[in-house]
């Protein structure tokens, strides 16, 4: 514990690495998924990193082909990457 003048106490608090995504369109890397990815805002998260995503959507990546979902919630076993996409 830190202490801060006058005997106030300051308590440091981690920040999850996760929380610099928030509001912000990110690729999703999917778990035994190579050909696929999602894309869209993390809108929450859990301790478990299951995702809710608004404006999600399906990423082929041969094909370049995307298949709007709307708002999804991806469990968090599936993911295997977190990539911030430059708009």
């Amino acid at each position: 514990m830190a202490y801060r003048g006058q005997g106030q106490k300051v308590q440091k608090v981690m920040v999850q690495p996760i929380v610099s995504f928030t509001r912000s369109r990110i690729q999703v890397w999917l778990y035994e998924q190579v050909n696929m990815r999602l894309e869209g805002c993390i809108i929450g998260f859990d301790e478990y990193m299951n995702l809710v995503l608004d404006d999600a959507e399906e990423v082929h990546m041969k094909t370049k082909n995307r298949k709007p979902l709307g708002r999804i919630m991806l469990k968090g076993d599936n993911i295997t990457l977190l990539q911030s996409v430059s708009n």
